[in-house]
């Protein structure tokens, strides 16, 4: 028997863009919040869809001043045409990111590269939602973002004081050819919310993932205190990459943000987005004649050949998640999940879903 319980998307939207508008936000918002909440849910990613992002909100945005209903997003000036620097003033990170992707494309089909870097931000949750709309519209995307609150170690240190960081790449690929390509992770072993998924289900950490107060290693997500980068070294200096980036951007000292800060400082994260058009990257000297997608096929082909045939594209999981859903009619939560929406939707004075009478997908 299945594990998960099908909630049609219409009631899904309709639940997430409520609690957003209870606390707020414009109809746009909701809606790109809610958007990118069953996009994540769609594609399997369960550390980052509407329970996440409005516990997110609750703890850091809205209701702590970190985030501000109906902000309106300040461009500032430049004298480079390809690149925008934004003041989103706080404004729900998923309408930024929405919005900085599609003015990124607008400036990458002029200039061949566009990049956008954002201060004064509010997280925007799944970053491989945003590159992965981008690829399949058929450009080269990438994204990073700074946290919403310090809780990684440094490698060889024992105080968390790097967020978890994420990075996100897009790569598009012709139709004929499937799903785009889609590399995302937190730079941390795992995300907080699959620390907080693991304990709605009841489950352990994987060893190496977390520590506990006292900085001990420790599987139980009760007593996780601070995550740990993933691959040692590796992991530190890719999350590091963000918080520089950030810094030039203007973002504020990673040991203050989700918390009280003295005069003068800021506690804002800050995103930066780059798109690039196909065509920019194009030396036109391709093996054997073949077209730009044709080269990129044959190197995928190349790469997954030679007794590969297990290996697996990133991107691959989440193309497999979305057709089981897409199958489902819905999206898939499990039973934990549906009686923490449930909570929600008492708050709010909604009937709650009943679980007996949801299908199974």
């Amino acid at each position: 028997m299945s594990e998960f319980l099908v909630i049609p998307r219409q009631a899904h939207d309709q639940l997430v863009i409520q609690a957003y508008q209870s606390r707020g936000f414009t109809a746009d918002e909701a809606a790109e919040g809610a958007k990118l909440a069953a996009e994540a849910a769609r594609h399997g990613i369960r550390t980052h869809h509407a329970l996440k992002a409005l516990h997110l909100d609750h703890l850091f945005g809205s209701a702590a001043g970190g985030c501000t209903p109906g902000a309106e997003i300040e461009v500032l000036p430049s004298r480079f045409p390809a690149s925008e620097r934004w003041n989103a003033n706080k404004k729900l990170g998923q309408s930024v990111a929405y919005r900085a992707i599609n003015r990124a494309i607008e400036l990458a089909d002029q200039y061949g590269i566009a990049q956008i870097a954002v201060d004064n931000a509010f997280h925007y949750l799944w970053g491989g939602g945003y590159v992965m709309e981008a690829a399949e519209r058929g450009y080269f995307a990438y994204t990073n973002c700074t946290s919403a609150l310090a809780e990684v170690v440094p490698f060889g240190g024992k105080f968390p004081t790097l967020g978890t960081n994420p990075h996100s790449w897009g790569i598009p690929r012709g139709a004929a050819n499937g799903f785009p390509i889609v590399i995302d992770w937190a730079t941390s072993t795992v995300a907080m919310g699959r620390v907080q998924a693991l304990k709605r289900e009841g489950k352990p950490l994987p060893p190496g993932a977390a520590v506990d107060a006292a900085g001990q290693p420790t599987t139980d997500p009760d007593q996780v205190a601070s995550l740990l980068p993933f691959g040692a070294h590796k992991g530190y200096g890719l999350s590091l990459i963000n918080e520089l980036m950030a810094a030039f951007i203007g973002g504020s000292l990673p040991t203050l943000r989700g918390r009280a800060i003295p005069p003068g400082e800021k506690k804002t994260p800050a995103f930066y987005f780059q798109i690039i058009h196909p065509e920019a990257l194009s030396g036109g000297d391709f093996a054997c004649g073949r077209s730009q997608q044709e080269n990129l096929q044959a190197v995928i082909d190349d790469i997954l050949g030679h007794g590969n045939d297990h290996a697996m594209l990133p991107g691959q999981l989440e193309a497999a998640a979305r057709q089981r859903s897409d199958a489902a009619g819905g999206l898939l939560f499990t039973a934990a999940e549906v009686a923490e929406f449930n909570e929600l939707a008492a708050e709010l004075g909604l009937p709650p879903w009943d679980p007996a009478s949801l299908a199974k997908g």
